[in-house]
């Protein structure tokens, strides 16, 4: 018998709505956990979500993917650029980590599980990633042609009916006033943390391949 595969949406800081969620998952227990990326920023507490994530993938089986916040804050260490990075909600993450900045970062936990997170994760029936993939191309060929980093970003596949794919894609990235489910597309990012705007606010996770969808109101 195969075990489910439960994707979690943007989190974005939400610490409380997340462990929450988490709390609601357990009968899942023993599932495939997959992290759709967006862990951090415009949120109140950005480092309670990593303590909650890394303590959860030691006692379940997880895929931690990468968010393009993640990949914004990775560019801000790497680089040293981190203005695009704050503008994006990175100041709030700076004030929850409560530590020096780079230095205290660099030596803890959090770079390490930044620098593991992943761009996809492909099973025989679904393909998971943060952004999207470009509609008109085919997954082998987003994936040979494209820079990686596209999939964190991408949003044209949206508004297109019938993307070529061969397979369904989760995804995150792009807030939705409800989840996402067609046969191609079932997208999760049901904007936690936009909870002041009319429809959004709330936290999704789904439980496939039945494409149970279990949410979340913001608590934070």
């Amino acid at each position: 018998m195969n075990k489910n595969l439960v994707a979690i949406g943007d989190v974005h800081g939400c610490a409380k709505s997340l462990q929450k969620l988490l709390h609601t998952l357990e009968p899942y227990s023993g599932s495939t956990f997959v992290f759709i990326g967006d862990y951090i920023d415009r949120g109140p507490d950005s480092k309670s979500v990593f303590d909650i994530v890394i303590e959860f993938g030691k006692k379940e089986e997880c895929v931690f993917l990468r968010g393009n916040h993640e990949a914004m804050m990775l560019d801000a260490l790497e680089n040293g650029d981190d203005f695009m990075w704050k503008l994006n909600g990175g100041r709030q993450t700076l004030e929850s980590l409560k530590m020096s900045w780079p230095d205290d970062f660099i030596d803890s936990p959090y770079y390490d599980f930044l620098r593991d997170t992943k761009y996809y994760y492909e099973t025989e029936d679904f393909f998971f990633t943060h952004g999207g993939l470009h509609p008109l191309k085919s997954i082998e060929e987003s994936l040979s042609e494209d820079s990686p980093e596209n999939l964190l970003w991408e949003r044209s596949h949206i508004d297109m009916p019938r993307p070529v794919w061969n397979k369904p894609v989760v995804f995150g990235h792009t807030p939705m006033s409800k989840p996402m489910d067609e046969p191609l597309k079932i997208g999760i990012d049901t904007g936690c943390v936009f909870a002041k705007r009319p429809g959004l606010g709330m936290l999704t996770a789904v439980i496939l391949p039945e494409r149970k969808f279990i949410q979340q109101p913001y608590i934070d």
